[in-house]
């Protein structure tokens, strides 16, 4: 075996000097240093003072201690029925499923972008049989061609059959001495980063619409019974004014008005099944479930609307899902003209091949039939007409425009929540108008009635009474409704049970397991 030449030794110094200074070199990050984006936040929401707080009573502000948000948010409003249609649509539901593949597939990206920083290798095996032209003729001296008559050399036949055995390793690393590739892993880790809060927030904005579908169903349930109690009632009043009718007591008027009446009101008792039949198949698709093979059963909106804990405008940010993956993007978008700059710099890349060829199998793999070659090569571009520029600027407004798009989603969440508590604050204030009028027209109904049993007033008086309490008793279903809907979208407009702190780390997305 033959040693190593004093040309080898000095060769395999030099590249063991310039891998020494892509490793060295490999610290260097061109990329700009990511801050957070600064974002105006109110010291207080303007729905939330003093007095306001004493006066609704489904206002809570969240204490430290406070957990009744965290988790399964839904539980709040203790209806059994409504955490099982909860957890199904959080397990079945086809939008979570795409937001979680969606995430899956961000994270392979980082994966994918991590596998840059490490050499690649390869092998080629190959047998060829192999035979020549007997037209090729090989000069042993002179100057001919390979294939024509030279000049002072004597043409020898190429004609002959061979095999060659071949097992050459090829092996290429471009060290990433501008940070391009760390930028990249960086970008790629933040925008799977961004992927975990838009899942997060796929699955919010999921469970609160089934949380809405199911408390607009429950007051068509309420609007329903309502509805059957009054035309049980307007029955009695037909059956009544026929029975006077029939004695001479009354005339054919009061009875063509109280069937109009019953008859008007019983459709609309008919009608409240349409829209709550398109509420239960809105929870089937949401529960991932179809909609000829699912039912809930009735029971009316009773339940008072609970306590929602919503905290301060500074724990907003942390709160809220999509405002997290906002942030995330600016980072992305930072580092991604990281990326760019590294373009103005040199690439180094350290290639390698070597192996074993023969033509014969018996001493393929004898230490006479290796092969090498190993060498660095340097590229850089020297003019490109400004194309690495723009690309730069390009980033750069990229940047800017996902800091605007950050902004702005602050600025749209601290909205939700403000129409959210406004909402609840009214609400509150109008339902106890309601439940007044509610008492007023039923008392005026009393009066109105006794009044005709008398013979004092006509039957239209009673009717124009029944009219008004029907009115405002639909209008207090409609109210509570609208209270239990604001209340599980303040709940979403505070991100939930959600926080940051739920969000995996970058190194966790590049993490082997999900």
């Amino acid at each position: 075996m033959s040693k190593p030449s004093r040309k080898s030794t000095t060769t395999f110094a030099f590249l063991g000097a310039l891998i020494l200074a892509a490793l060295t070199g490999a610290g260097c990050d061109v990329g700009p240093k990511y801050h957070t984006p600064t974002v105006q936040t109110p010291a207080a929401y303007k729905e939330v003072t003093p007095q306001n707080a004493k006066d609704i009573d489904n206002w809570k502000a969240a204490q430290p201690s406070d957990a009744v948000m965290r988790g399964n948010w839904w539980e709040v409003f203790n209806d059994p029925e409504l955490n099982q249609l909860e957890e199904q649509a959080t397990k079945a539901n086809q939008s979570i499923a795409s937001a979680a593949a969606s995430f899956m597939a961000a994270r392979a990206m980082v994966k994918e972008a991590r596998s840059q920083l490490f050499p690649t290798v390869s092998v080629s095996p190959s047998i060829t049989w192999e035979r020549q032209s007997s037209n090729l003729k090989i000069f042993s001296t002179g100057t001919g061609t390979g294939t024509g008559t030279g000049t002072g050399g004597t043409g020898t036949s190429a004609a002959g059959a061979y095999t060659d055995y071949s097992l050459p390793f090829d092996a290429t690393w471009v060290p990433d001495l501008w940070g391009k590739v760390r930028n990249t892993i960086k970008s790629n880790a933040y925008a799977a980063q961004a992927s975990a809060a838009d899942l997060a927030n796929t699955r919010l904005s999921i469970q609160v619409e089934v949380a809405v579908d199911y408390f607009e169903l429950r007051s068509e349930d309420s609007l329903s019974q309502l509805l059957g109690t009054t035309v049980k009632a307007y029955s009695d009043s037909l059956n009544l004014n026929r029975t006077l009718f029939q004695t001479g007591i009354q005339n054919d008027e009061a009875v063509a008005q109280a069937e109009t009446q019953y008859e008007s009101t019983q459709a609309q008792y008919t009608n409240v099944g349409i829209l709550r039949a398109q509420y239960e198949h809105a929870i089937a698709m949401l529960t991932g479930q179809p909609a000829s093979t699912f039912s809930i059963p009735v029971k009316p909106l009773e339940e008072p609307t609970p306590p929602i804990p919503f905290g301060v405008p500074s724990e907003l940010l942390q709160r809220r899902p999509d405002i997290a993956a906002s942030e995330r993007l600016v980072a992305q978008a930072n580092a991604q003209i990281g990326i760019a700059r590294s373009a103005y710099f040199p690439t180094l890349t350290l290639s390698a091949s070597g192996g074993f060829e023969s033509s014969s199998i018996s001493n393929w793999f004898s230490w006479p039939s290796r092969f090498w070659s190993v060498g660095p090569s340097l590229a850089e571009t020297i003019f490109d007409a400004g194309l690495r520029k723009a690309t730069v600027e390009q980033y750069r407004a990229q940047y800017d425009e996902t800091v605007a798009n950050y902004r702005q989603t602050v600025l749209a969440a601290f909205q939700g929540v403000e129409d959210q508590l406004a909402a609840l604050r009214i609400l509150s204030e109008e339902i106890q108008q309601q439940d007044t009028a509610v008492k007023s027209a039923q008392r005026n109904l009393d009066v109105a009635t006794d009044r005709y049993r008398l013979g004092i007033d006509p039957y239209l008086n009673v009717i124009t009474a029944q009219t008004t309490l029907l009115t405002n008793q639909q209008t207090i279903v409609t109210l509570k409704e609208q209270q239990a809907v604001a209340a599980a979208q303040l709940i979403e407009a505070i991100g939930g049970g959600w926080t940051t702190g739920q969000m995996p780390s970058a190194a966790a997305v590049a993490s082997a397991t999900p």
